[in-house]
């Protein structure tokens, strides 16, 4: 499977372990591009970002529609083992569930779960409040079983994704990169088979939005207890942190955290 990966790398020397961040819905590895990749090759780190087969430039398009939470978790073996030695590895949203199933087979040096579906998957409550709230939308991910249409026009995807502090004008140029996501992972992830957060041995950080509109504080905190982990949130980040005018104190929690672990 050819996978995009996009990589930054420090222009001085770099910490022998690297970073592999995994995107959510709707995304591919370019939400990291702007600033997660730049922020910790700046601070030493070899970093780099993974599109998901069928997503951004990686193959399997075509097939988006049958793609199992199982292949992705394959995707993210794949991209460790192009690495050449196991990276610490950052989740977000589906990401984060795809990392879950990962960590429970794979020892890693550390592992973020940002904005992360929790080990239990995605709330039925979110999925019935979207339902309520835009019902032609849920009718039209029925009929063609892809969600896109949920993230459809800049008003939506701000409405469920990003900040409402996001200029209109930067929420467009977001919303005009989001891609379609196949009513399949949200169904795994909703009645699909769970992580096994009693099998990772990995050092954990559960890292919240604090205007999560996806995921809740409470299930973010059930993550962390879950897991064993430290949680922190970031206080004003909607759910698409790394595209939030936030995502600098995000960064800057998550290089912390990894300097507390002596990864520095």
């Amino acid at each position: 499977m050819r996978l995009e990966l996009l990589t930054q790398r420090p222009h001085g020397d770099a910490h022998t372990t690297p970073i592999l961040f995994v995107h959510g819905a709707w995304c591919a590895a370019w939400c990291w591009a702007d600033h997660f990749l730049p922020y910790f090759a700046a601070h030493g780190y070899a970093a780099h970002a993974l599109s998901l087969r069928g997503h951004g430039g990686s193959e399997g398009r075509e097939r988006l529609r049958w793609t199992s939470t199982a292949e992705y978790v394959a995707d993210v073996e794949q991209a460790a083992r192009q690495l050449g030695g196991a990276p610490v590895m950052v989740g977000h949203s589906m990401g984060g569930f795809v990392l879950q199933h990962y960590l429970g087979r794979h020892n890693v040096p550390a592992a973020v779960l940002l904005a992360s579906a929790s080990h239990r998957g995605l709330s039925w409550p979110l999925a019935l409040g979207v339902a309520r709230r835009h019902p032609r939308c849920l009718l039209s991910v029925l009929i063609t079983l892809d969600t896109y249409p949920l993230v459809a026009t800049p008003e939506l995807a701000q409405e469920l994704l990003l900040s409402a502090q996001l200029p209109r004008s930067l929420a467009a140029g977001c919303q005009e990169r989001l891609q379609d996501e196949l009513l399949r992972a949200f169904l795994e992830m909703l009645v699909g088979p769970r992580p096994k957060p009693g099998r990772v041995r990995t050092p954990v950080l559960v890292l919240a939005a604090g205007d999560d509109r996806v995921v809740s504080p409470a299930e973010m905190h059930g993550l962390a207890h879950a897991h064993r982990a430290d949680i922190a949130v970031v206080p004003d980040s909607a759910h698409a942190v790394m595209l939030d005018p936030a995502c600098q104190d995000a960064a800057d929690t998550i290089l912390a955290w990894l300097e507390r672990l002596g990864m520095s």
